[in-house]
C-alpha cells in the first residue's frame, strides 16, 4: 500500500524515509555522493516522540538548541542515541545491498560530526567525528584514533584524508596542507 502523500510527521520515519531515499541513489549509481544533514544546530527541532528523564511523563518538547548547548543530562543522552541510532539505520541499509565481492557500505564512507563533544560547555576544542565504511577496501576500520595532544589535529586534515580515499588529492582544503596519515 501507498503511503500517504506529505512529509512524515514523526521526526524518526522523516529521518528514515530521507535515509532510504540516499540508500536508493547509491544503489542505482544515481550519485556516490550525498549529504544528510539530520539537525541544526541552532534548530528548534524537538523530540515529542522520545521520553523526557528530565521531565516526567513528557517527550523531550523543548528547544534542541538549548538541550544540547546547556546540557549532559539524560535528555541529551537520549538525542544523542536516537542520532546514532539514525547513523545505524544508514550503515545497516547499506550492508545489506551487495556490490560484488563486497557490500555496499564496504564501497562507502560515511562521516558523522558534531558540534560539540558535550553539551554542558560550549567547546569546539575537541570535536567528535565516526567514519564507517571500508571506501572499496581503502579504510581500515575497528579503530580509535585519538587526536587531542596532537600538533597540527585541523579537521580539515580529515578531510584531506578521505578525499584521498576516493582518488581526489588536493594540495589543500580549508586549513589543511596533510592529510591525517593514520586515517
Amino acid at each position: 500500500m501507498r503511503p500517504a502523500d506529505g512529509i512524515p510527521q514523526d521526526i524518526g520515519e522523516h529521518m528514515r524515509l530521507m535515509i532510504d531515499l540516499l540508500v536508493l541513489g547509491f544503489q542505482t549509481d544515481t550519485t556516490r555522493i550525498a549529504t544528510l544533514k539530520l539537525n541544526n544546530d541552532h534548530s528548534a527541532l524537538r523530540f515529542p516522540n522520545l521520553p523526557s528523564v528530565q521531565q516526567p511523563g513528557h517527550g523531550i518538547d523543548y528547544m534542541i538548541h538549548h538541550l544540547l548547548s546547556h546540557s549532559d543530562g539524560e535528555d541529551w543522552l537520549k538525542v544523542n542515541q536516537f542520532f546514532m541510532e539514525q547513523i545505524s539505520y544508514l550503515a545497516g541499509k547499506l550492508d545489506e545491498i551487495r556490490e560484488g565481492e563486497r557490500t555496499l557500505l564496504d564501497n562507502t564512507i560515511l562521516l558523522h560530526c558534531s558540534s560539540m563533544m558535550a553539551g554542558a560547555k560550549h567547546d569546539n576544542e575537541q570535536l567528535p567525528a565516526i567514519v564507517i565504511g571500508g571506501a572499496g577496501g581503502r579504510l581500515k576500520g575497528g579503530r580509535v584514533l585519538e587526536y587531542q595532544d596532537k600538533p597540527d589535529r585541523q579537521f580539515c586534515r580529515l578531510f584531506l584524508s578521505l578525499m584521498d580515499k576516493m582518488d581526489q588529492h588536493p594540495e589543500t582544503f580549508g586549513d589543511a596542507r596533510s592529510m591525517l596519515e593514520e586515517v
